[in-house]
């Protein structure tokens, strides 16, 4: 809109506009002849302001991806839209399931992480809200588009190991994360569970949002390996439980989240059943969540602190070969799930 009392705004194809976006060209081109593998655009939503449905936002988008599309063609291009079903369709390669935007404001994210979530022992949550949305925007964006999925990321007090899920809650976690057809968004330290702090200084705008940003704990050392500077000196203060999880006292040790989580990956990357282009069926949107995974690995998520079962209409379940499993059993066709459990397993 043009308004008197705000010059700064300027029509779309104004020269200003015009040359802003030359500017960005010129930036990418810079970084991805350098050998970056591409972006992942922050507030990709908000370039044009005033501008309902993201008409103008989506079309400044598409000329970005058709210019990449000439010049850079293996670029990767990421945004930060919270909406896969307008921004993959605009140009972007993949977007995040977010807090915020997209289906009912956030809703497929916060009713796994954050609202009664799904991955709560209490078990009240549901995870038909994420699997619904997930299908129904896989549906708008078709391939090759990506839906992203975090936990958390640097804009939110978020963790998994938030102070009122548990350690012994996490693993459960990653095993949905790791096997459902996604692109895994892993914040920093969620793989060895670092802790969500309360009261951490307010530095430099953070806004509450420094909860999740301590240092990484590498090691037993002075400031858990990150850095020589006095403690006192740290731009956030560091975990100060000395039971603190480390990277290196999680690889020695072979039961510990890390190897989990190194393993899963190593599964993903092993068998394209796993990829984020994979066939998934949902057989069971309750406690606990079970789905297929293109047609041979069938994967079963307890959350909650109680045992669940289910029954699975597939009779290769009898013959299954779990390849991770928390002590689930099988009987016949029922599947039971020991509290906070999980099973991937091979059905042949």
């Amino acid at each position: 809109r043009m308004d008197p009392d705000e010059p700064w705004r300027q029509p779309v194809d104004a020269e200003g506009p015009k040359r802003n976006r030359e500017a960005m060209r010129e930036v990418m081109d810079h970084w991805l002849e350098l050998g970056v593998s591409g972006f992942r655009c922050d507030l990709a939503a908000t370039l044009v302001k005033d501008d309902p449905g993201w008409v103008e936002t989506g079309k400044l988008w598409g000329e970005m991806r058709a210019w990449l599309g000439e010049e850079h063609p293996d670029a990767v291009l990421i945004s930060e839209w919270g909406d896969p079903a307008t921004s993959v369709p605009a140009g972007f390669d993949g977007d995040f399931f977010l807090p915020v935007n997209g289906p009912g404001d956030g809703a497929p994210w916060k009713s796994l992480w954050q609202d009664n979530p799904y991955f709560g022992a209490d078990g009240t949550g549901t995870a038909k809200t994420f699997t619904d949305a997930w299908q129904q925007t896989e549906q708008t964006i078709g391939r090759p588009g990506h839906i992203l999925l975090p936990s958390a990321n640097h804009d939110g007090a978020l963790r998994l190991n938030n102070g009122v899920r548990t350690p012994e809650e996490i693993p459960a976690a990653f095993a949905f994360w790791l096997t459902w057809p996604t692109v895994p968004t892993l914040y920093y330290g969620e793989e060895i569970g670092m802790r969500l702090i309360e009261g951490l200084p307010d530095v430099e705008g953070s806004n509450g949002r420094q909860n999740n940003r301590t240092p990484m704990q590498w090691n037993d050392g002075p400031n858990a390996g990150f850095s020589t500077a006095p403690a006192d000196e740290l731009y956030i203060p560091q975990d100060p439980d000395p039971n603190r999880p480390t990277v290196a006292g999680q690889l020695a040790d072979r039961g510990s989240l890390l190897n989990f989580v190194q393993r899963v990956i190593a599964l993903r990357k092993e068998h394209p059943e796993f990829g984020s282009s994979g066939a998934v069926e949902v057989f069971h949107d309750g406690y606990p969540l079970t789905y297929l995974r293109g047609d041979r690995f069938l994967i079963t998520i307890n959350p909650s602190r109680e045992q669940v079962t289910v029954d699975v209409a597939d009779d290769r379940l009898a013959e299954a070969r779990p390849v991770e499993d928390s002590g689930v059993r099988i009987d016949g066709r029922t599947v039971t799930v020991p509290a906070f459990g999980y099973a991937i397993l091979d059905l042949g």
